[in-house]
């Protein structure tokens, strides 16, 4: 599984609609969930990005279906980082000429 960090902005649609923040956070672990992921951290966040949550996923595949599908409904737009644990960077480290 690997690892991804999602930074998350509001739409104008989900700034009107932000009192069920905290259900669509329920859904999207669901979907992750479904799709064979899984939700590590979900956070609400001041600053540049209004939600930042770390998300374990079988594949980029995976990852981007579910950027795509929480995107669709209009409410957020998102940015996916592909992410590396230190054992991961020890990995890619020892590639290294």
């Amino acid at each position: 599984m690997a690892y991804y960090v999602y930074l998350v902005n509001f739409t104008d649609q989900g700034v009107r609609t932000v009192k069920d923040t905290t259900k669509r956070a329920d859904a999207f672990r669901a979907l992750a969930e479904k799709l064979g992921g899984k939700v590590h951290t979900l956070l609400w966040t001041l600053g540049k990005h209004d939600v930042v949550t770390v998300v374990e996923a079988p594949d980029d595949a995976v990852a981007t279906a579910l950027s795509l599908s929480i995107s669709e409904r209009g409410n957020v737009k998102t940015q996916t980082l592909r992410a590396f644990d230190a054992a991961e960077m020890d990995k890619i480290l020892a590639k290294m000429a």
